[in-house]
């Protein structure tokens, strides 16, 4: 079996309560422990803000669908050439959009993949935060508001992008591997119980 990263994950048990409970929680409900929990698990100071941060982002209301921030995960974490994150936020994607070819078509060329005007726009300016931050301005925001995209809204797109930035560097370089579970998740209809 192929390591979950370069750095030796802690046993459960041996993690503070909060911690390996947030990890048992987790996999209560996707049936398995994505491998990111375990690599970040190791520093669990580190842990409790990196999801504190994403959870602020991604479980918030806000003018963006789940499926939408997904999408900006993916196709930012494909220009990132981030492996772990194209293909468990690739699933989770194909989940939320039930469409089982979407995450691939947006992890390749997004402008070509089955989605709105206001999903283009979304992700191209995105991909301008994640490659060309410095180059954003007034006419940016003016396309996305065009769009109905709200000052909010626009945050919520540079702040995804800004998270998972981060979140595709340190999986890069600690080699993070994705689940196996997560290539076949969205592709296939569960079957009903």
């Amino acid at each position: 079996m192929n390591a979950i990263s370069r750095y030796p994950v802690p046993a459960l048990d041996a993690l503070p309560e909060d911690v390996r409970q947030r990890i048992l929680d987790v996999q209560e409900k996707a049936g398995f422990v994505p491998n990111v929990f375990l690599a970040l698990a190791r520093r669990p100071d580190e842990f409790r803000a990196f999801l504190a941060y994403h959870d602020a982002l991604l479980l918030r209301d806000s003018g963006l669908s789940k499926g939408e921030r997904e999408m900006i995960i993916v196709a930012t974490s494909a220009a990132n050439s981030c492996l772990y994150c194209v293909v468990a936020h690739g699933a989770i994607l194909r989940v939320y959009e039930k469409a089982p070819m979407l995450a691939d078509q947006i992890a390749t060329n997004y402008r070509k993949a089955d989605i709105s005007p206001r999903q283009r726009a979304m992700l191209d300016f995105a991909m301008k935060v994640c490659l060309n931050s410095a180059e954003v301005g007034d006419a940016d925001y003016a396309g996305l508001r065009a769009q109905g995209f709200s000052d909010e809204d626009i945050w919520d797109i540079c702040s995804i992008t800004a998270l998972f930035g981060l979140s595709n560097r340190l999986a890069n370089t600690i080699s993070l591997r994705p689940n196996d579970e997560f290539y076949l998740l969205g592709r296939i209809p569960r079957a009903k119980t």
